[in-house]
């Protein structure tokens, strides 16, 4: 799976710089932290490079239990740092983001990519989520502000509205996947396919450039006036 990743990275479909967000190693499952590191650091230089987390389990990304969901991303990011790798995004497993998460992860001056322009299909209805159609600046009741990237396509929405007769239909288009779908060869030909066909249709950039321009001029938002917070 790792070496499919890479490739695709490397490849860059339709130029696109393809951003790798990884959630650190789990020693609990057995996951060898020097092999995920050589892998962390081949992944940052080749585009934009991100901390994702899994608040239960490698195979259970949303939290279970008592623990403290943002306490989890703090110590996570500490680890990070201390390997000397720098992420510069976010997004929690399963799309998960609470007012801690959020707090913590303006704290570390991350961008965040955990809204989406769509409410995912397997998430229960009062599953806490953040809905947002287009990138803003949430404000968070400590006062800070945290940049939303949303995902406004899965791999398979982007592939039919390409294909529709209508054409594609968003003007900023931010599409996600897993690594998993790298293991199926026809969702992996279908991202090559899609993203090449995407480029035809859109400037290429990547997370980190886009942020970069687009600054302070996101508009705002109260973090709780956000679609999805709760349920």
């Amino acid at each position: 799976m790792w070496e499919r990743f890479a490739a695709l990275q490397r490849t860059r479909p339709g130029g696109f710089a393809i951003a790798a967000l990884i959630r650190p190693p789990d020693p609990v499952a057995g996951e060898d932290a020097g092999v995920w590191l050589a892998r962390a650091r081949e992944a940052v230089g080749r585009g934009p490079f991100g901390h994702h987390t899994h608040w239960t389990a490698p195979d259970h990304a949303r939290p279970t239990g008592d623990g403290d969901p943002a306490a989890r991303v703090r110590g996570e990011s500490v680890w990070l740092r201390e390997q000397g790798l720098a992420p510069t995004l976010f997004c929690g497993g399963g799309w998960y983001l609470d007012l801690g998460v959020a707090e913590a992860c303006a704290d570390l001056g991350y961008i965040d990519c955990s809204a989406t322009a769509y409410r995912p299909a397997y998430l229960p209805a009062d599953a806490p989520r953040l809905g947002l159609a287009a990138p803003a600046r949430v404000i968070l009741p400590s006062g800070s502000r945290l940049l939303e990237l949303p995902s406004t396509h899965s791999l398979g929405m982007l592939a039919r509205e390409v294909l529709a007769p209508g054409g594609l239909r968003a003007e900023l288009v931010h599409v996600h996947f897993h690594d998993t779908d790298l293991m199926d060869t026809r969702r992996r030909l279908a991202l090559v396919w899609t993203l090449r066909a995407l480029a035809r249709r859109r400037t290429p950039t990547d997370l980190d450039a886009f942020a970069a321009v687009l600054g302070d001029a996101a508009p705002e938002i109260p973090f709780d006036k956000i679609e999805g917070l709760g349920g």
